[in-house]
């Protein structure tokens, strides 16, 4: 048995790893900035209920002591925490917290001699995917300060590897669903259910989902110290097929057992409308309707090479999108979340 520290562990993802992780039978610490509260779900709660320590702290992974304690006796660490779309900060938040906050577990990490250390990027940084499928080595154009951010704090992460200072490795998961997310795909999910989905474009854009258990098993793997492969490399965690839009729409239809009708807008009007919601709403300290990273869901192709995941990592996602769809939307029924 070990002791893994994960940090952002309150989240949809890391609550996920943690159940997996003592289900496997090592001793887990939940580090976060909060107790992850989401439509009547306490996180941090049903996290000690499984057993595990949850340590919170308002400043998170940038408050050095915290991390200091969090590492005391860890082998390994999973870096899952990071900032991602957050009200009424300033852009350099980002930096501080994606980056900042990622040395700062590093530097904590070679102190606490943990065995490995697995730091959670996003397949955003790839941008739009000009020329799909891409892989890891491909396609880097991290389009805002999120996944900019995200980018940068991953040759912070090869600089202690490099030095032989810590193994460890990166993983970029595509598009995280399934059971226990109360946000990512509801809003897929309750527009087929009302029978009428608005779709911008022509809905032929690629998207690359990723269900929470495949991603789960590319993040155990990862952190195997044993396997040398695997130090110093980034992984795309995706599942084993990406669709169009279109096409995930009608499959949410269909492992919902309902009829949807797609209904086609011009992409260029909603763009504008993103950027003046987005104008219109951030001084007045309130979350936009619609703003331009919603609209690029419809608009840039996510497409992924998962070669490198299943060859060196032995990666073999086990539920497919038509399983995955109907778990989700059996988990959204059972928390009257439609």
């Amino acid at each position: 048995m070990a002791k893994v520290l994960v940090t952002g562990g309150t989240g949809f993802t890391g609550k996920a790893l943690v159940r997996r992780l003592l289900d496997l039978g090592h001793q887990v610490v939940v580090m976060d900035y909060k107790p992850g509260v989401a439509k009547g779900i306490d996180s941090a709660k049903i996290i000690r209920d499984w057993g595990a320590e949850v340590i919170l702290d308002p400043q998170g992974v940038t408050n050095r002591e915290c991390v200091a304690k969090c590492m005391k006796g860890v082998d390994y660490v999973q870096h899952i925490a990071a900032a991602f779309r957050e009200m009424d900060v300033p852009e350099s938040y980002y930096d501080d917290v994606n980056i900042g906050g990622t040395r700062i577990c590093l530097e904590e990490a070679v102190k606490a001699g943990v065995k490995k250390f697995v730091y959670c990027s996003t397949c955003g940084i790839h941008g739009n995917v000009l020329n799909p499928p891409t892989d890891e080595d491909h396609n880097i154009q991290p389009a805002d300060y999120y996944q900019m951010s995200k980018y940068k704090a991953e040759p912070v992460t090869m600089e202690f590897v490099k030095d032989g200072k810590l193994k460890a490795s990166i993983v970029r998961p595509s598009a995280i669903y399934g059971p226990g997310d109360p946000e990512r795909f509801r809003m897929i999910f309750k527009r087929v259910y009302r029978g009428k989905f608005p779709m911008i474009g022509s809905g032929k854009t690629l998207y690359h989902p990723v269900y929470i258990d495949n991603l789960v098993d590319v993040f155990i793997l990862a952190m195997d110290p044993t396997n040398e492969k695997s130090n110093g490399r980034a992984y795309l965690a995706a599942d084993a097929e990406y669709v169009t839009i279109e096409d995930l729409v009608m499959r949410t239809a269909k492992a919902m057992g309902r009829e949807v009708k797609i209904v086609h807008y011009p992409t260029a009007p909603v763009v504008a409308a993103g950027h003046i919601c987005q104008a219109i709403c951030k001084p007045l300290h309130i979350a936009p309707p619609i703003f331009p990273r919603r609209v690029d869901w419809y608009r840039q192709n996510r497409a992924f090479d998962i070669t490198r995941a299943r060859t060196e990592l032995g990666y073999d996602p086990k539920v497919g999108l038509d399983e995955g769809l109907r778990r989700t939307y059996e988990w959204y029924k059972e928390m009257n979340l439609l």
